[in-house]
């Protein structure tokens, strides 16, 4: 008896087995259940898996966390407007060590209104709120009856910063900084546009602005109004009119 497998069958079936493979199915499949969560006999403690090498050659941990920022010496800080204007556009801790995309404060020393943003306008380059958000500053100022050259306009952070994290702004020590501003600005009048930079003066989110009516600081005590941001007063009319009878009680005007 001839024990031989037929060729014609064996042909049959490395045809089909090339008809497969080349159908991109090259392994063999089961419908029989596996317990895949279920450990493997040959599989190491979970104790054995993560202890540390202790060979000369593993590598040392690396700490991804920057160190803390410290503030420098405050002494070193200047101590007049124009040398602060080019230290805020200069000092790399303002900012993490980032110095591109800044805006300069403007305005002179001694100004009627001291106008505090919390962040330059994402357009911004050479003049500090250059777009929509100046140009509404502009007129509120005009119906306050302040001229552009009676007002000093300046930022909490010196460049552009969407979704800011105001706790670490705090903490790097920049509500110092704008209170040293705020000194050498010497103004008669803080409008301060923006939740965000009132906690940096001291008051928590939590509390009203209208517990903040005066800027202190060093001996010094000028009157300051909380405002909406102005971006919010560009989409909301009803927040300008707010905004202004805030401005006449808070000058006395509404009560004459």
């Amino acid at each position: 008896m001839d024990n031989q497998p037929d060729s014609d069958l064996v042909e049959a079936f490395a045809a089909a087995l090339d008809w497969w493979r080349d159908a991109g199915v090259d392994c063999t499949f089961s419908d029989d259940p596996v317990d895949w969560v279920r450990p493997r006999e040959d599989a190491k403690p979970v104790q054995e898996q993560t202890k540390p090498s202790s060979s000369p050659s593993a590598p040392a941990a690396v700490d991804l966390e920057p160190p803390a920022a410290s503030i420098p010496d405050r002494a070193a800080w200047p101590q007049d407007l124009a040398d602060f204007a080019q230290w805020w556009l200069s000092e790399p801790w303002l900012d993490a060590g980032r110095v591109a995309e800044r805006v300069a404060p403007r305005g002179r020393e001694g100004a009627e209104l001291m106008a505090i943003v919390a962040e330059p306008e994402a357009a911004d380059e050479d003049r500090l709120l250059s777009g929509p958000q100046g140009n509404l500053l502009d007129a509120i100022a005009g119906a306050m009856g302040f001229a552009d050259d009676r007002i000093y306009v300046a930022s909490a952070l010196p460049r552009h910063t969407p979704m800011a994290d105001w706790d670490e702004v705090a903490r790097r020590g920049m509500g110092e900084v704008l209170a040293h501003h705020v000194t050498l600005a010497k103004p008669k009048r803080i409008v301060v546009f923006g939740g965000n930079i009132l906690p940096l003066f001291g008051n928590d989110l939590p509390n009203s602005a209208e517990n903040l009516r005066r800027f202190n600081h060093e001996g010094t005590s000028i009157p300051l109004l909380a405002a909406t941001d102005l971006a919010v007063l560009l989409a909301r009319p009803r927040a300008k009119a707010r905004l202004w009878q805030l401005w006449l009680d808070w000058t006395g005007i509404g009560t004459t």
